[in-house]
């Protein structure tokens, strides 16, 4: 089933010449059935390139999803047009009083910034709070998911000296867990991250659950206890050459970054790189929008938050 997307999107021609099953909001609105409602809160600079890579993961799900996308605030973006900003994004306040089936919040380039000074700190926890009540399931990635653990559990992370950068090694921790369902015993996944939460605090946490992890990156799913909040440190969404993207250019602005670990063919970046990661995504997001979201969410939004009243 598609994704329903305007068909002005950026994101709809890329995913069409993909032979992603997209839906124009004309074909959607002839159909008798509910689909879900899915918010995507995009912290990311380039706008249209995360919008793309979720959507790609989302539209491999066999479930019809209408998806919205959320801005932080209207300041202008570097990376992506206002006009882009204004035709398709839309303010908090315009989706406050909404209900969705699902929420996810993307990362940020904000891993060596303390969260209390992140200038948009306090929208961020409002959100955070009200996704609560509003949405039956809420996938943070990346800075989110720390951002997150820090807002509801107190679990404080700590900046490393170096960046995390490449694919990493994981392995499950749990069997028989829904949103591990036919996962391999070991898969691998991109980081990108200049901060770490203790493995150690998030496995003593009563209410939250460390579903798989590694030894170079540490944790990577965590759950709450309720499976409302899913945290994933990585990236899955991410495609065969962001890491390449995002080293480049940290070189040409005068840095000097390590190359991605695991992603090169023996560590060379004039080769091009490895992507072994994109079936555990696909699995990762098919599984949420399934366990998490499909299966939890009344057929009747409106109850979602009389409940949590």
């Amino acid at each position: 089933m598609p994704v329903r997307i305007p068909s002005r999107l950026p994101a709809s021609e890329i995913l069409r010449s993909e032979n992603i099953f997209v839906m124009s909001d004309e074909r959607a609105e002839s159909q008798d059935i509910r689909p879900l409602k899915l918010l995507i809160l995009n912290l990311m600079p380039n706008k249209i390139e995360t919008e793309t890579q979720l959507l790609r993961l989302l539209g491999n799900s066999p479930l019809q999803v209408d998806v919205e996308l959320l801005r932080i605030h209207r300041k202008p973006s570097k990376h992506t047009s206002i006009d882009h900003m204004d035709d398709f994004y839309r303010d908090f306040d315009e989706v406050r009083d909404n209900n969705y089936d699902g929420l996810i919040i993307t990362g940020a380039p904000l891993g060596n910034i303390e969260f209390e000074q992140v200038s948009y700190w306090s929208e961020i926890c409002e959100i955070i709070q009200w996704s609560q009540q509003r949405a039956t399931s809420v996938l943070f990635l990346c800075w989110a998911a720390h951002a997150a653990l820090y807002h509801l559990y107190g679990i404080k992370r700590y900046l490393r000296d170096d960046k995390i950068s490449g694919v990493f090694r994981h392995r499950r921790v749990h069997s028989h867990v829904p949103l591990l369902r036919g996962f391999d015993d070991e898969f691998w996944v991109p980081h990108s991250r200049y901060a770490q939460v203790s493995l150690d605090r998030l496995k003593a946490h009563e209410r939250l659950r460390v579903l798989a992890e590694s030894d170079e990156a540490g944790a990577y799913l965590i759950v709450s206890e309720d499976n409302r909040n899913l945290f994933v440190t990585g990236h899955p969404e991410y495609t065969r050459t962001t890491l390449q993207d995002e080293y480049r250019r940290d070189r040409a602005g005068g840095g000097t970054p390590q190359v991605p670990k695991n992603y090169y063919p023996k560590d060379d970046p004039t080769q091009p790189p490895h992507a072994r990661w994109h079936a555990h995504g696909a699995l990762l997001i098919s599984n949420w929008l399934n366990y998490c979201v499909y299966q939890q969410t009344p057929y009747d939004l409106n109850s979602l938050h009389q409940k949590a009243e």
